[in-house]
């Protein structure tokens, strides 16, 4: 069963604290159109800059996913993601003042209420989801950590954290649907080691940190002089360590609380790819550089797979149109009648075949020692498929002809070759309008991609 994008109804408003520039910052959730995806907008900067949410702006993974496009940088973005993939949302625009989000608690508890306040709605357009039919894997040898991608019914995504100390141990975390992640992860804070916020300390970062928006476990003894930086640091009279290891007053909402953080990283993170993903997620080790090398690879392989999507079709079966219906619908006619089956055909899309045999015509002059269909002869094929589309809308299509009137991103991926057999996918862009239409196009031999094509085609009564 098909499933329909979601964005938000209305805007909603949420201020805060970035957590390593201490700055006052406003974010604005807005509703987005389909095929939107994330992406965020430095209302801030001149030209309010878009960056949208995808693994190859990933920059830099200190202390955080930090995003950059043309110069323009958005920090800490992972926090904001999982909110809106954990509330199954797919198009959003995301509006900063700064150039990072408010770090709020350091979970994505305050995101969560906020998108649900602004309400969630579903738009016309269906779910592109990846669907994982193999293991993909991605192991950094240095640090250990390890990401398994293999094929299950839904997202489901457990962690596994391991960080050799004896006050956190080892800590495991799972998400069996997405559906768990606002009550079973999304407040689970972001967390520190002592021996790290001495360095941040020293460094100048966390100015906007404080106890409240991040757990610090204490894997060393306080000495004065760190005490008294925490002090003046978080504006505090006293700071205490309690039995559990933890710094303050802050209690654990789970034991696991650093491993469920972690989970909610990882779904922050992935969501990069720009797609929904059907698969469980097996994090070991994780953290943001390991998780955003893995998104780029993810994000390759969705896009590889996609662009070779070769429609799939019974050779046994009859097909929906043979030559002789072809010639009823189409004016063309041998030598130029380049499609031989029209395979598949609804309102919106056409898949039809040609066998390239040693035979055609062109294969005379070109190139008479190293045979190649020329590629115009191909977007011409494109097009005569898309032709049966466009004139199966009219009741009388001997009456009509198809003209061109635009070819836009023609690319040639592959020569095709006598003996070859071409598979043809057109898709509509949009609706139908006084007889014009819009096409996106593919052509397929060998179960690869060998030509694209956006076109754009009139049909018109014969006089």
């Amino acid at each position: 069963m098909s499933k329909k994008q979601k964005t938000i109804q209305n805007e909603i408003t949420l201020s805060g604290v970035g957590l390593h520039t201490g700055n006052e910052v406003t974010m604005v959730f807005k509703p987005a159109p389909e095929n939107h995806g994330f992406a965020f907008k430095r209302v801030d900067l001149q030209g309010e800059p878009i960056i949208e949410a995808k693994a190859d702006y990933v920059t830099n993974t200190q202390r955080g996913t930090n995003l950059e496009k043309n110069g323009v940088q958005v920090q800490t973005s992972e926090h904001v993601l999982a909110a809106a993939v954990g509330l199954d949302i797919d198009n959003l625009l995301i509006e900063i003042n700064a150039s990072e989000p408010p770090i709020m608690d350091g979970s994505s508890k305050f995101f969560i209420e906020a998108l649900e306040k602004a309400g969630i709605v579903e738009q016309e357009a269906e779910i592109e989801e990846y669907v994982v039919k193999e293991i993909i894997s991605y192991k950094d040898e240095v640090s250990g950590s390890e990401i398994i991608l293999m094929p299950a019914e839904e997202y489901q995504v457990t962690t596994m954290v391991d960080f050799g100390t004896k006050i956190l141990g080892t800590q495991n975390a799972t998400l069996n649907t997405i559906s768990e992640f606002k009550n079973e992860i999304s407040a689970a804070r972001t967390f520190s080691f002592l021996h790290e916020i001495e360095m941040l300390l020293e460094n100048d970062l966390i100015k906007g940190g404080d106890l409240n928006n991040a757990i610090v476990y204490v894997d060393k003894e306080l000495s004065d002089s760190t005490m008294e930086k925490l002090k003046k640091a978080f504006n505090k009279d006293n700071i205490t360590v309690k039995p559990n290891g933890v710094l303050d007053n802050l209690t654990l909402h789970w034991a696991n609380e650093a491993a469920r953080h972690k989970l909610l990283d990882v779904i922050g993170d992935l969501a990069l790819t720009g797609t929904r993903i059907r698969g469980k997620v097996i994090a070991n080790k994780p953290g943001h550089a390991v998780n955003t090398t893995f998104a780029k690879k993810l994000a390759k392989i969705i896009k590889t797979e996609k662009r070779n999507n070769v429609p799939t079709y019974d050779l046994n079966q009859a097909p929906l149109m043979d030559i002789h219906k072809i010639m009823d619908i189409l004016p063309h006619r041998p030598p130029f009648l380049l499609i031989d089956r029209i395979i598949e055909l609804s309102d919106k899309h056409v898949v039809g075949m040609k066998n390239v045999t040693m035979n055609e015509n062109f294969f005379v002059g070109h190139f008479p020692g190293a045979p190649v269909m020329p590629g115009v002869l191909q977007v011409e094929a494109m097009a005569q498929c898309g032709g049966v589309l466009v004139l199966s809308t009219v009741p009388d299509p001997e009456n009509y002809l198809t003209y061109f009137m635009k070819m836009d991103n023609v690319k040639f991926k592959q020569k095709v070759l006598p003996g070859d057999t071409l598979i043809f996918k057109a898709e509509l862009m949009g609706p139908i309008r006084r007889g014009i239409c819009h096409m996106q196009a593919y052509a397929y031999a060998n179960g690869k991609l060998v030509a694209e094509a956006e076109l754009m085609a009139q049909i018109s009564k014969v006089k």
